[in-house]
């Protein structure tokens, strides 16, 4: 029994002198341990990737509808960018595109009839009415507003539209009545009382023609009977 305390008491004697070893440092002071070892540095995330579009596909750049940039079919000016227009197709009737006649009729009374004949190549547009003038009249004939026509009268190559002028009251109300031996048949633009380009100068009977204050004129018509039928 003595032998085996003996034994016991070397052994626990051992570990207090082995612990003592680990717990100084020779200088006679206790070790406090390594200092804390610095952090390691982590590693930067790479850079964040753009998103893709929400459709889930790739981007690519808007395709141009035709070479020159223009989904529209027009073409870019190469010196400032700007849209040169399609040829146009139709233009204004006026006396550089049209033969106009003036001829009086025997029905209905004290009328005479304008006949526009489209002598070019391109269809064109006869707008509003006739603007009158006898030798050197100072003042405008009025339209029959009640003859206005529900679509602007348009003449392909070779059509014909017209206009009636009524040149004196029949009951001889009219004042100023004279006879005129010059007529000039101006043509509008496209707005009323623009300009539409060359006049006309129909030829008139030899006797001329007589008109007074009564003289109205219908707006232009596709058909001659329209136009004589007030």
């Amino acid at each position: 029994m003595r032998i085996r305390r003996t034994r016991s008491l070397l052994a626990v004697t051992a570990l207090t002198a082995l612990a003592l070893t680990a717990c100084e440092n020779g200088t006679g002071t206790r070790d406090e341990g390594a200092s804390a070892l610095p952090e390691t540095p982590s590693t930067s995330a790479p850079a964040s990737t753009p998103a893709a579009p929400a459709d889930g596909g790739t981007t690519t750049p808007a395709k141009n509808g035709n070479k020159d940039g223009n989904k529209d079919g027009t073409k870019d000016n190469a010196k400032d960018g700007s849209k040169t227009p399609a040829p146009a197709t139709r233009v204004l009737c006026n006396g550089s595109t049209t033969r106009v006649t003036a001829q009086p009729v025997p029905r209905p009374l004290n009328h005479m009839l304008l006949t526009v004949t489209n002598t070019g190549s391109k269809t064109c547009d006869l707008t509003y009415y006739p603007v009158l003038r006898f030798d050197e009249m100072q003042w405008v004939p009025r339209a029959a507003e009640e003859t206005h026509p529900q679509a602007v009268v348009t003449l392909a190559p070779g059509e014909s539209g017209y206009a009636g002028v009524l040149l004196s009251a029949a009951d001889g109300s009219g004042d100023g009545g004279t006879t005129a031996e010059k007529l000039t048949v101006a043509f509008q633009g496209m707005t009323p009382n623009s300009d539409g380009g060359a006049a006309a100068t129909p030829a008139l009977p030899a006797a001329g023609v007589y008109y007074d204050s009564s003289l109205t004129v219908t707006y232009w018509q596709q058909d001659r009977e329209d136009a004589l039928s007030w």
